[in-house]
């Protein structure tokens, strides 16, 4: 079998917007009742391919180019782009969610709760989406969430998400477990950058990355503060994920169906974290799980006294990622923090945690306009921007999406899941009647469904 050739032939097929379908065949043994992954990853005989004729769609269009301009063989769209990308981020341990990820569900379903009153006949030829965060003059009410192990999504990493979210003015949040140093993210950044951190055991290690991100150019420090010890993320325990990762027998199962991906995971430097690189000790390059390492290198004495040292260490402004309910919004306030992010670490630590949309009415009431309010978690379209600002929040953060578009297609599809988002929010504020994202109407929100 000439496997350039088959692939080149889709990738013709794919091209001109047409669905490709690969059909192969396996004697199973009688009596085989149900199919598992392992049953068809080997031993297929190829019969050919058959292209669909339909009406080829702009999007179906768009994203086939997308994907070639990354270099990646198109072999089939099929379905919602969102889905598609889902599915390549399941494998790669970027959809998972603690427990039975009840809470990371209903992040995302929450959103529906939220109702819009559209006002029509409305001048809406000019539409204002730019606002302020944490000071800093922004395009849209957006910021890209911390991630870690992003390199494992693709080999640029956090540069990559860095440069795309720089080309368009949002703010980029590198992660502690970053797997591109402060240096190398700041030295291609074009656009605000905000330094994650964790603390950990090791103080002044903790000191060392915040005068290093200060130095660098950071403008905020965001405090999370929702791990003091490590969820249960079962479905990579089943996967067997360790520091740093490794290619099991499922994975590698699956990476013969993905070459590309498995060729750059092999050929590039091993993923560790780039912040600590060289440390052994806490760099992640000793096979260990991450709850291992987590609980072993977190502080879980971090308390509200702890803002003061970070705040003096720093001189940013500083933001905590992780409140889940109003009294601590309220403690948040009270001490002159300058913004929080409602978040349940997308719904990675436990089941049972308030979705941040459904938080953020009350959290809105008890503190005004005391301190900046984000939304972190379950943000998908525009729509749900839209719904977050109408409620009362300063922005929304997201994490998810953007790995979706970089692990699909690498910068190319960071950029693409960023338009997406981000045209969905200036389409949907021409749809409900409102001009300004920072002023709009009383009212605009007809009600939050329980």
């Amino acid at each position: 079998l000439d496997l350039e050739a088959v692939a080149a032939a889709v990738a013709r097929l794919a091209a001109m917007g047409l669905r490709v379908l690969a059909f192969a065949r396996k004697d199973l043994p009688p009596g085989t009742a149900t199919l598992a992954h392992a049953d068809v990853a080997g031993e297929m005989v190829f019969l050919g391919l058959q292209a669909m004729i339909d009406p080829p769609r702009p999007e179906a269009i768009e994203a086939v180019a997308t994907c070639q301009a990354a270099g990646i063989r198109v072999k089939m769209i099929t379905g919602d782009h969102a889905l598609t990308a889902a599915a390549i981020a399941m494998r790669l341990g970027i959809h998972g969610a603690a427990e039975d990820e009840v809470t990371k569900i209903e992040n995302s379903r929450a959103f529906a709760n939220v109702e819009l009153r559209p006002r029509i006949l409305r001048d809406v030829s000019n539409i204002d989406t730019s606002t302020t965060i944490m000071g800093q003059p922004v395009p849209f009410p957006i910021a890209l969430s911390p991630t870690g192990f992003t390199r494992i999504a693709h080999p640029q990493g956090e540069l990559a998400v860095a440069r795309v979210a720089g080309a368009m003015g949002l703010p980029f949040t590198l992660s502690t477990l970053g797997t591109r140093s402060i240096e190398e993210v700041a030295a291609v950044a074009t656009g605000p950058l905000w330094y994650q951190l964790y603390v950990w055991k090791d103080r002044g290690l903790s000191r060392e990355l915040v005068q290093r991100a200060k130095a660098a150019g950071y403008k905020s420090i965001m405090l999370t503060v929702d791990t003091p010890v490590f969820g249960r993320r079962e479905r990579d325990v089943r996967r067997g994920f360790t520091l740093p990762p490794k290619i099991g027998l499922e994975t590698f199962i699956d990476g013969i169906l993905h070459p590309k991906w498995t060729w750059d995971f092999v050929r590039n430097e091993p993923i560790t974290f780039s912040a600590v690189a060289g440390r052994a000790d806490v760099d992640g390059s000793r096979a260990i799980t991450l709850a291992d390492y987590v609980n072993s290198q977190f502080d879980p004495t971090l308390s509200w006294k702890d803002l003061e040292w970070i705040r003096e260490e720093s001189g940013l402004p500083i933001m905590l990622k992780g409140i889940q309910c109003v009294e601590d919004a309220l403690v948040a306030a009270d001490m002159g923090v300058d913004a929080i992010a409602l978040s349940n670490h997308g719904g990675r630590q436990y089941d049972g945690a308030p979705a941040p949309i459904a938080l953020l009415p009350e959290v809105m009431q008890a503190v005004g306009n005391r301190i900046e309010v984000l939304v972190d978690g379950g943000v998908r379209r525009g729509s749900d921007v839209v719904k977050a600002c109408a409620l009362g929040a300063r922005g929304v953060m997201f994490g998810r999406p953007y790995l979706y578009g970089l692990g699909a297609a690498g910068e190319p599809g960071v950029k693409w899941a960023l338009d997406h988002i981000t045209q969905g929010v200036t389409r949907t504020m021409a749809l409900i009647g409102e001009t300004s994202i920072t002023h709009m109407s009383d009212g605009v929100v007809k009600r939050v469904r329980q």
